[in-house]
């Protein structure tokens, strides 16, 4: 399988939890940002619509290969942010799995702001 190939598939890999996730979240607005209201980030009702934006704006970027350097570092942030925010809980093993998993994507992240979007990009059509 070609390099370009690879980095297509892995693109739309990365980007289908968080395009989910994103549109997801718009059928429980409320519930989502009480649920980030008891992380104890600041205004959770404006956080909410951030994350959503970014989750679904952030992943369709991905998957089109459109500005795939930026919207692979805003991603892996928000991966490292929110993994450490919901996740990291050291006496709980599943929560420690998902904080993890967290990392791990956005290693992928980093790997794919590095190595680019490859040939069937949006990114690559623009030159």
């Amino acid at each position: 399988m070609s390099t370009h190939i690879q980095l297509l598939v892995g693109r739309v890999l990365m980007s289908i939890i968080f395009i989910m996730s994103g549109f997801s979240k718009l059928g429980s607005v409320e519930g989502t940002a009480g649920y980030i209201a008891s992380m104890g980030v600041p205004a959770p009702g404006l956080t909410v619509w951030l994350v959503i934006a970014l989750e679904i704006l952030g992943g369709i970027a991905i998957l089109l290969g459109f500005f795939t350097r930026y919207a692979a570092w805003a991603l892996a942030a928000f991966c490292v942010a929110s993994g450490y925010l919901g996740h990291y809980q050291p006496e709980d093993q599943m929560q420690m799995i998902s904080f993890m998993k967290n990392l791990a994507m956005a290693g992928g992240f980093l790997a794919l702001a590095a190595a680019g979007p490859g040939a069937y990009s949006v990114d690559a059509r623009r030159g």
